[in-house]
């Protein structure tokens, strides 16, 4: 049985990221806990980070055709 922890979604990441941001500038932490809040931040910006690269690049971008008219390219 695996104990892997699943990634959180983008928006159950940055959910948490908001909630912890609040924490934080609430400024009643214990510095222990503020520490734990703050990397607990850092991982939660890199794992919506790594989401908004993954959606930037499956994102099409319009371009001008030969014609003046619009068409679609994937990113790149």
């Amino acid at each position: 049985m695996s104990l892997e922890k699943k990634e959180p979604s983008f928006e159950e990441a940055i959910a948490r990221l908001e909630a912890v941001v609040r924490e934080l500038e609430d400024g009643r932490l214990s510095l222990e806990r503020a520490l734990e809040l703050f990397a607990e931040g850092i991982n939660l910006s890199r794992i919506c980070s790594g989401h908004l690269e993954s959606a930037e690049q499956r994102v099409a971008v319009l371009i001008d055709g030969e014609n003046g008219e619009m068409t679609l390219k994937a990113y790149e």
